[in-house]
């Protein structure tokens, strides 16, 4: 087995997640920034990537679904190599199993969405694979109170669950007085009031939903309006031919998937930002807390963790997901009222400030760290004779 960190040796952290992911990233370069050493195993690497002093990427030798089982002896060495001081392993299904057959403790599993939301929903056997992945975590990491509840709903007991949102970097993302520190690949020239949504174009974001309520807005707006979809994916398309059909070619732009650099520019183009997604699966709402934080005003559906990271007449409006009417409703009450837009942006930015500010999640993420540590040793003490 992996075996259990020797007090008297501290190690490093052993993240066990997907390099090609920019969150695990993220996660990576800022623990080490703060100190503490980081071996990221992986079998998504990321070639284009080049670790920040600190992070030691250690490349699993097998891919594919079977990897995760194939991978248990290659981490299981490098446990015992590295004797960390933690693991912490991200996605319960894929790489939650792979730290549950390795047997080290303690084990911190992160969860991210859809592997509680989708997975274990998939069939018999993945419902009873997941929830035992979690039973034998140490503690849990969910990114919101909604997944932390959906965590709940499938595992009977107590769980030792803490939130460690995604944090956002507000000198990054910022309102548009702030000069941009990457611009854009392609200009944007603002001359109507912008309504916006940066997301994957796929069908569970409600994108759809988004054009049908732009195009009531539109007709019953005497301003002129233009709605601006960053982002790229597989409904791209239907999508295209959905704006055409309700004769809105001359109003939407569809820009197709643009670099992560690029969205802060992107977003201080917009005056109105939306996520109109229709699945709990939205598990966190990064993406519109990236928006709050460059001052624009928001509307979102109730799915999955987006009302969470909104506060409802506030920083934004909250709607019934799959409406197209309420939600064309909450945007003609933005677009009609300046002063509105301008207060819930100045809102948003301050709440995203106060509460999801990146430096303060890293902090949760380190006390979370030293909780689970803590509480392991604490357990084995009293197992001691």
């Amino acid at each position: 087995m992996g075996g259990a960190h020797d007090p008297a040796r501290p190690g490093p952290v052993v993240l066990l997640a997907p390099a090609s992911v920019g969150h695990t990233r993220r996660w990576a370069t800022a623990l080490a920034a703060r100190g503490v050493p980081v071996v990221l195993a992986t079998q998504h690497p990321d070639p284009a990537w080049q670790p920040p002093r600190g992070v030691r990427v250690v490349t699993l030798p097998h891919g594919g679904l079977a990897g995760y089982f194939r991978n248990v002896p290659a981490l299981r060495r490098l446990l015992r190599q590295e004797r960390p001081a933690l693991l912490n392993a991200h996605y319960a299904s894929g790489y939650g199993t792979t730290a549950a057959l390795a047997g080290f403790r303690p084990c911190l599993l992160s969860v991210w969405g859809s592997d509680v939301y989708d997975f274990p929903y998939e069939g018999r056997l993945k419902g009873w694979w997941l929830r035992r992945n979690l039973r034998q975590a140490d503690a849990i990491a969910s990114t919101s109170e909604a997944m932390a509840r959906q965590v709940r709903r499938l595992v009977e007991g107590p769980l030792d669950i803490t939130v460690t949102p995604f944090g956002i970097d507000t000198t990054r993302f910022a309102p548009l007085s702030t000069p941009l520190s990457t611009p854009l690949s392609t200009p944007v020239v603002r001359e109507t009031l912008v309504v916006g949504t940066v997301k994957t174009l796929a069908p569970k974001y409600g994108i759809d939903v988004l054009l049908r309520a732009f195009a009531r807005l539109r007709a019953d707006s005497p301003q002129p309006l233009s709605l601006l979809i960053v982002g790229g994916g597989p409904q791209q398309a239907e999508l295209q031919a959905l704006a055409q059909a309700l004769g809105l070619q001359d109003a939407v732009r569809f820009t197709g998937a643009v670099p992560h650099d690029e969205v802060p520019a992107w977003l201080q183009r917009m005056d109105i930002y939306v996520a109109a997604s229709r699945l709990d699966s939205e598990s966190f709402g990064v993406a519109v807390l990236e928006a709050s934080a460059c001052g624009l005003p928001v509307v979102v559906s109730d799915a999955g963790g987006l009302p969470e990271v909104v506060a409802d007449g506030e920083t934004g409006l909250v709607v019934a997901r799959d409406d197209p009417a309420a939600l064309a409703g909450a945007l003609q009450r933005l677009v009609a009222d300046a002063a509105l837009r301008q207060a819930f942006g100045r809102a948003g930015r301050a709440r995203v400030q106060r509460l999801y500010e990146w430096d303060s999640c890293v902090d949760r993420m380190l006390a979370c760290f030293q909780h689970v540590q803590a509480r392991f040793a604490g357990a084995r003490g009293r197992q001691q004779p």
